[in-house]
């Protein structure tokens, strides 16, 4: 069958089952997209920027599991979506990118709205390729699709020129396809299998620290497995959360810089860390060489490069965190006797006790409330919670209680504000019958506030809650604790807009929350509508994100959260840090 580059790419994404583009055209991609006019099978969701094209990816890739397709130009289109794939690229999540190129024939020369992307995007994908022969370009596409969600996933880019796209070809789909040299590793080796059954097995003060590879493995049920058949805490990275049900009795939730006291207190006293599809970051660990003084550590990963990176391995496991779990919950069971945890969980439960996440209520509208509202109204429901970056994330992330997978996402490595909108877009794309929440900052917002025409035109019923402090608000707190409260270039007080009113330019229902008692009707007026609704929740300017660990301090020694404590006993504990 003979057609075009062009037609020949949309067809094997249509092979591929590709339902839905997130994308932004222009003149060297017109090919692509006059192709695309014919597809009866791709929805082509016009985006206002194209680094929201590739963080809308993303949030689809997150909330379905399924890999995320973006595209844009040559150039400037290109260059706007490095953002998105290096966010994707942090967090280990698949999404394939396509940008259109200038013609092969003046690569190299300075042509109008060219940019060596293969070269600039090398360091931030998981593999890239400039497509020179349009006969390869089915090849590399099904090449890019098994990249982008196999192993550790990522993202994965395809530069088109477009001479390529007008070029014709006899098209054939590849229906088996290899990458030379690419063979990830996904069953565990038996013999470090076993011997972590007997370290598990006889670990008297054990703890799971999971994270995103739970989720992208599916492995939430085997993790689950673990954890009851022999009584281990688990703790969630931001990464993770969702991948073990935050309201279990084991649950640590979230541990690191904004972790909860009782995760990073059984850090600093267990005896065994099964560490699974995680990679000790530097906001979990704190000072590295306080880190977990008295622990052996089981590392699973997929990715070999991760363990042993940061954090000495006394039983390296290398292979897919299902699969490795699901063998090690069976080697477990052999085990003779599984140790008693009595006094571990009973310590664990003294912390939980006396150290819960924790706010003081008063007259003003509080972030917390806010989220903890939400969390209250989306409870048992089919609902996903994308988040901005800044204390919104790290309220989200604390009060909202994430009981399956897929169910939270955020941007974590990379920390990229602006995230939660254009990802709930995917998220709502990819799950159209799920209540999706952006839960975001008026930082944050602000810099993709444009995305709320695509909210508005394709009629998605997000529901925007907008935490608005009138600052940057995680900056401000920094400068608070560490800066003597020199607030430099984070007032936003004067020249944000009026989030009602620009809601309402997009023909989106805008609503202002500035009393408490007024939280919970409106988001109940909200979510119950299904229809596109943002609420500004005008909150305390100044609340700060507590507990949280000072920058180069182990994880023990945190800041706040400590209910009941005196406002004398913070501004101690902010002049300590300070010195």
């Amino acid at each position: 069958m003979k057609m075009t580059g062009a037609e020949a790419l949309v067809k094997t994404l249509e092979k591929e089952g590709v339902e839905v583009i997130f994308g932004y055209p222009g003149g060297v991609a017109l090919p692509i997209y006059d192709a695309l006019f014919d597809s009866k099978k791709i929805h082509h969701v016009l985006v206002r920027h194209e680094q929201c094209a590739a963080h809308a990816a993303d949030g689809y890739a997150r909330a379905t599991g399924r890999v995320g397709v973006c595209m844009a130009t040559s150039g400037p289109g290109a260059t706007n979506l490095v953002t998105g794939i290096a966010n994707a690229y942090m967090d280990s999540i698949p999404i394939v990118v396509f940008t259109a190129q200038v013609a092969t024939t003046v690569i190299g020369t300075d042509a109008f709205q060219e940019a060596d992307i293969t070269g600039i995007t090398l360091p931030i994908t998981k593999h890239n390729f400039l497509v020179k022969d349009v006969r390869q370009l089915p090849t590399i596409i099904r090449q890019a699709f098994e990249l982008a969600r196999s192993g550790r996933p990522g993202p994965v880019l395809i530069d088109v020129p477009v001479d390529i796209s007008r070029g014709e070809l006899e098209y054939k789909y590849p229906e088996e396809v290899s990458v030379p040299g690419y063979k990830p590793t996904y069953k565990g080796h038996a013999k470090q299998i076993k011997q972590a059954a007997r370290v598990v097995a006889e670990a008297k003060k054990p703890m799971i620290y999971a994270g995103g590879g739970i989720i992208r493995s599916n492995a939430s049920a085997e993790l689950k497995a673990l954890a009851e058949l022999t009584d281990t805490p688990v703790t969630t990275t931001l990464m993770g959360k969702g991948g073990f049900p935050d309201s279990h009795p084991l649950a640590l939730r979230m541990p690191g810089m904004h972790g909860t006291r009782y995760a990073n207190y059984a850090f600093c006293d267990t005896d065994l860390i099964v560490a699974v599809g995680v990679r000790f970051d530097d906001r979990v660990t704190g000072k590295v060489s306080t880190f977990a003084p008295n622990a052996k550590i089981i590392h699973i990963d997929i990715d070999p490069a991760e363990i042993g990176k940061i954090m000495e391995v006394f039983i390296p496991i290398v292979g897919d965190a299902k699969l490795v779990l699901k063998e090690l919950v069976e080697a477990v069971k052999k085990e003779p006797e599984i140790a008693n945890k009595t006094a571990w969980l009973e310590k664990i439960a003294e912390w939980k006790n006396a150290y819960p996440l924790h706010y003081h209520r008063d007259t003003i509208c509080k972030p917390e409330f806010v989220v903890e509202t939400i969390n209250e109204l989306i409870k048992g429901k089919d609902a996903v919670v994308t988040t901005g970056v800044g204390q919104n994330q790290m309220w989200a992330a604390h009060y909202i209680d994430a009981e399956t997978p897929r169910s939270f996402i955020s941007s974590g490595g990379l920390g990229t504000m602006g995230f939660g909108l254009p990802a709930a877009v995917g998220a709502q794309i990819g799950r159209p019958d799920s209540i999706v929440i952006d839960i975001d900052g008026d930082g944050s917002i602000q810099m993709v506030s444009q995305e709320l025409a695509t909210v508005a035109y394709n009629k998605l019923p997000i529901v925007i809650c907008v935490l608005n402090n009138g600052y940057l608000g995680m900056v401000r707190q920094w400068q608070e604790l560490f800066y003597k409260r020199r607030y430099s270039a984070v007032d936003l007080a004067v020249g944000t807009p009026d989030f009602v009113k620009l809601a309402e330019a997009y023909g989106i229902k805008g609503r202002r929350v500035i009393d408490p008692k007024d939280v919970r009707p409106g988001l109940e007026e909200a979510i119950k509508a299904r229809k596109p609704a943002l609420i500004e929740f005008v909150v305390e300017r100044e609340e700060c994100v507590f507990p949280m660990v000072a920058p180069g301090a182990s994880i023990d020694e945190m800041l706040g959260g400590i209910p009941g404590a005196p406002i004398s006993q913070m501004i101690e504990e902010e002049e300590e840090a300070n010195v």
